[in-house]
């Protein structure tokens, strides 16, 4: 018999964006590095199906540096949003707003 891992099927996981607990077999991974397909030596997050439906699946290549650099999550929510865009803006152009 294979030894239990984190992996079984009967295991259950957290949802990081809502908080629910869910299967493991119904949840997604969620690799903040983009690379979910790479599991040498890495530990996955999960989403519950319905947080991972109402994520946007664009490329995020050079996001989660960004977000390091600006240090999200340790500024106020005002001060950082500003910067982010600021950040954005002289990296990639002018933000626009679609209509």
């Amino acid at each position: 018999m294979w030894p239990w891992s984190s992996r079984s099927r009967t295991a259950t996981v957290t949802c990081l964006a809502c908080g629910d607990s869910v299967s493991r077999s119904t949840a997604r991974e969620y690799d903040k590095y983009g690379d979910r397909w790479d599991r040498t030596d890495k530990a996955f997050e999960h989403l519950c199906p319905d947080c991972h439906t109402d994520l946007c699946h664009h490329p995020r290549d050079e996001l989660e540096g960004l977000l390091v650099e600006l240090r999200a999550g340790e500024e106020e929510t005002e001060t950082f949003l500003e910067g982010y865009l600021a950040a954005v803006e002289d990296r990639y152009g002018r933000v626009e707003e679609e209509s």
